[in-house]
């Protein structure tokens, strides 16, 4: 035995100081490998939308009317399988409407608790009680536990049983066994969740989702460029703060910002009433919700909007300017400006302009913010960099999340992999050197973090830099554009350019050989292996599907956001993989809480099944089973250093 091996065996020993404790480790690990593997849940470009991300997290995308219809099969009506679906979803809401419905409480309560132990049953049956206990809510743990485990079938225990149900009504207890129950049922249904990028930007909510991601019990993230945008705006880049403004008030939820994070946009309202006071800005018209917005705000904000949006441009010159490499310069237009003629050349093209009301536009030195401009950037950054909030919202991004991830033979990412026609990997330049497929997804979330942590100032400003670059770059993996025309869509009627032609993968992606070597390039290869990927909206209602590559590549980007549903024609895809195979799920729009409560309304959704796995897949077909058995073959070589006297026992 080597004296590395030796050494780490006996720190090893420490955890396990004897035989007895080691064997009794490697044979309780040898029985999880044996379990049902969990069941992982997808979702990708939720935009904000709470209530509807809120409803699929709680109903795992249908898996838990599937474990109710499992459980209880004809044996109950359709209309009694909703509600116990909805109390599930929402306990203390559809307890409040019980209450005021039921003539017999205390019977309600009784059935009702003899079934969600059923369903909490078959929920926690594939996993250890170790890992069900862990989960239990304290107040309730030991109820629970003897709930779960005990056989009110078996006469020895039927009193006991019945008993502690009896006991749980007679103290007032109920509800809230009955809301622990229904909260453990969740909690067990789906094992991860995996968010494939875009929290942020268009819904209204996406502080709400944070909130709620970072009280999930195992997630991990994928960056999009949207949730990189913020991450940079939080980090001190001022070309993403004024993105993250801009799109806010788009949209018409500057609240995000004020109520949502509290930060102090009066700055930038002052300087827009004053500097646009004259401006009808006509061409800044906000693309709100009418049931979610006050229109007594409109025109502040509209003013607001294009104040913004020309500092945006400017900050974003400054950038192109400062990094020649990132290959930009066709997106310097304010120097393209012939306000005498009204209009701006575009890539050797003059187009007329559909607004020419610039005050703060020096034609001198175009890209140069104004004292005022200055001055309100300043605040702005002031006031991202101090809210408290968002700041451990992205501190939660960068420690849950990154730019892809391989996990159970999946390879996860937001966007693509930037691809040459000819399906090779683009070579990128980072910095001085030139990267692609793997390594350049490597050193841009290397540059990310440096971008958020690092102590070097100037290895940080090259960082937050690099957000940007992440943010709108065409050779960035998250936006896979050649290019995002804003300006073109603000200021020229001409439709011809506002296009942003995509990357050649996304033409690419239908051919097996080109997926195959994408997925080799991050380590993976076999038959069972696929890409989960996000940002592009599936036209379902034009008859695409989001099933690519005979299965081998998953779009499940399907217009979860509200903006996109018009254009998808559904409310987003979900994707849900348990022991059994693969499963796709098509949303239609959430329609609200109160009816999923009242009527016990879901979200419909449309099931397609991608895979189905020859023989159920264990904990052993998994990651986590891998490391298990690597941690197996390390205990059993402590066993043998205990058995040939290399270590001595520490009973």
């Amino acid at each position: 035995m080597e004296d590395r091996e030796l050494k780490y065996l006996k720190i090893l020993s420490k955890q396990y100081p004897t035989i007895a404790t080691a064997a009794t480790e490697i044979i309780n690990l040898q029985a999880i490998l044996s379990l049902p593997k969990g069941t992982e849940h997808f979702i990708t470009d939720i935009h904000g939308e709470y209530e509807q991300f809120q409803h699929i997290l709680k109903n795992g995308s249908g898996a838990i009317r599937r474990k109710i219809n499992e459980e209880f099969g004809n044996a109950f009506s359709a209309a009694e399988k909703k509600s116990m679906a909805a109390l599930i979803y929402y306990p203390e809401l559809k307890l409040e409407q019980v209450e005021k419905s039921e003539e017999n409480l205390e019977d309600w309560y009784r059935v009702m608790l003899y079934r969600l132990i059923c369903v909490c049953k078959s929920t926690s049956s594939k996993y250890t009680r170790s890992k069900v206990r862990k989960a239990l809510p304290k107040d309730f743990a030991y109820v629970i536990e003897e709930l779960l485990n005990g056989r009110p079938h078996v006469l020895d225990q039927e009193d006991y049983f019945n008993e502690i149900i009896n006991s749980v009504i007679r103290t007032g207890r109920a509800q809230d066994l009955i809301i622990a129950l229904c909260n453990l049922i969740r909690r067990l249904v789906v094992d991860h969740l995996h968010v494939v990028g875009d929290i942020f930007d268009r819904g209204p909510y996406p502080h709400m989702i944070m909130d709620s991601l970072m009280e999930h019990h195992s997630v991990d993230i994928q960056w999009g460029n949207h949730d990189v945008l913020w991450m940079g705006a939080a980090a001190g880049s001022t070309a993403c703060i004024a993105n993250v403004v801009r799109i806010s008030g788009k949209y018409g939820n500057l609240s995000i910002l004020e109520d949502g994070y509290g930060i102090n946009l009066v700055p930038l309202a002052h300087f827009a009433m004053i500097r646009y006071a004259e401006d009808s800005c006509k061409c800044f018209k906000l693309d709100f919700r009418e049931e979610e917005y006050d229109l007594r705000d409109a025109m502040l904000d509209e003013k607001m909007h294009k104040a913004i949006s020309v500092i945006q441009f400017k900050l974003e010159g400054q950038l192109i300017k400062k990094h020649p490499e990132f290959q930009m310069q066709d997106r310097l237009l304010l120097d393209k400006i012939d306000l005498e003629k009204g209009t701006v050349m575009v890539e050797g093209v003059e187009y007329p302009m559909k607004d020419t009301y610039f005050p703060t536009i020096d034609k001198e030195d175009p890209y140069k913010l104004s004292e005022e401009e200055e001055d309100v950037v300043e605040r702005l950054k002031i006031a991202f960099a101090n809210c408290e909030r968002l700041q451990k919202h992205v501190r939660f991004l960068l420690a849950k999340g990154s730019l892809y991830k391989t996990y159970n033979g999946n390879l996860l990412y937001h966007g693509c992999v930037p691809l040459n026609e000819d399906g090779t990997f683009k070579e990128v330049e980072v910095y001085g050197k030139r990267y692609s497929g793997k390594k350049l997804y490597d050193v841009l979330e290397h540059n990310i973090r440096k971008g958020y942590y690092s102590l070097d100032k100037s290895e940080r400003q090259k960082g937050r830099d690099i957000f940007w670059f992440v943010w709108e770059n065409e050779n960035s993996p998250v936006f896979g554009k050649q290019k995002m025309t804003t300006f073109e869509r603000y200021f020229i009627a001409d439709k011809k350019t506002h296009e942003e032609p995509k990357n050649p993968y996304y033409h690419l992606l239908e051919k097996e050989e080109i997926v195959n070597r994408i997925l080799e390039e991050f380590g993976l290869c076999g038959d069972d292996c696929h890409i989960i990927n996000g940002h592009i909206p599936v036209e379902s209602k034009k008859g695409e599907s989001p099933i690519k590559c005979n299965g081998k590549l998953l779009i499940i980007d399907g217009g979860f956001s509200k903006a996109y549903q018009d254009k998808t024609g559904i409310a987003g895809y979900t994707l849900i993989y348990d022991s059994y195979g693969l499963m796709i799920a098509a949303h239609e729009p959430f329609e609200s809480v109160d009816k999923a409560v009242r009527e016990g309304s879901d979200i419909h959704s449309h099931r397609t099944l991608i895979e189905q796995n020859v023989r159920r897949k264990n904990v052993a077909d998994t990651d986590v089973g891998r490391s298990i058995k690597e941690n197996i073959e390390e205990l059993e070589k402590l066993l043998r250093a205990y058995r040939e006297g290399a270590i001595v026992e520490n009973a």
